[in-house]
């Protein structure tokens, strides 16, 4: 895929919001990305990526911030270009050599797989067999300082047998799904990043559920590992 300016300056925004978690102004992105250019020229790119809905600003003078579809372009230019920090994938290949093909061995690893994410991580055993992990990652995140919030997760948490039934046979086995906004059946306020995976002649999904302030970068790279793992065994 072509990057434009427009695309550049999108994917600055999003990572640099992924780690600030604050608006990010025009004075910013000249100083640490481009001092070539001056904050006008970079105001008239944010213009255009508005006009787009791919970002948008939460209130006057502040910076901009992704939209949903916003994080899809940004996921979209990453085309798999997933990158885990070493330290993390030692992390998971230590894990990986201590399982065995049972639950038990895949909920230890889901376990690990939520510290390192910092996020929750789900794992469907089957459609209806539903074990998830590190929960309280979630509600730390900026995002879920208001009640409202809380509670509208909390739902969805209660639900989650029924959203992993029903996208059992929706996933692909040959891929990873990052699913954005409306195409995230977990709720518009967060992302996830999932694989179905195969164990023999079992199937079951794994997942990484944070945030649209989610690292896909990482989580991507972390599900393809993952993925990769459950399949030698």
């Amino acid at each position: 895929m072509e990057v434009s300016k427009q695309d550049n300056l999108l994917k600055v925004i999003v990572e640099e919001y992924i780690q600030s978690a604050n608006p990010v102004g025009s004075s910013l992105i000249v100083e640490k990305y481009f001092p070539d250019l001056s904050s006008a020229t970079i105001r008239n790119y944010m213009a255009d990526l508005e006009e787009e809905g791919l970002i948008y600003q939460p209130h006057i003078s502040a910076g901009r911030l992704p939209t949903a579809a916003g994080y899809r372009r940004y996921v979209d230019l990453l085309a798999s270009g997933w990158q885990v920090s070493g330290k993390k994938k030692k992390v998971i290949d230590d894990l990986s050599s201590r399982i065995e093909s049972d639950e038990a061995g895949i909920k230890m690893l889901a376990k690990g797989l939520a510290e390192v994410s910092e996020n929750a991580v789900l794992v469907g055993f089957g459609p209806l067999n539903v074990y998830y992990t590190g929960i309280s990652n979630l509600f730390r995140q900026p995002e879920f300082l208001e009640q409202g919030s809380v509670y509208s997760m909390s739902e969805v948490i209660d639900h989650l047998d029924e959203v992993m039934s029903l996208i059992f046979h929706q996933l692909s086995a040959e891929k990873v799904e990052i699913l954005i906004g409306k195409e995230n059946p977990f709720g518009e306020m967060c992302s996830v990043v999932l694989t179905k995976y195969s164990i023999g002649k079992s199937e079951g999904i794994i997942g990484i559920l944070g945030p649209s302030r989610m690292d896909y970068r990482e989580n991507g790279g972390l599900i393809s590992q993952i993925k990769e793992i459950l399949a030698k065994i």
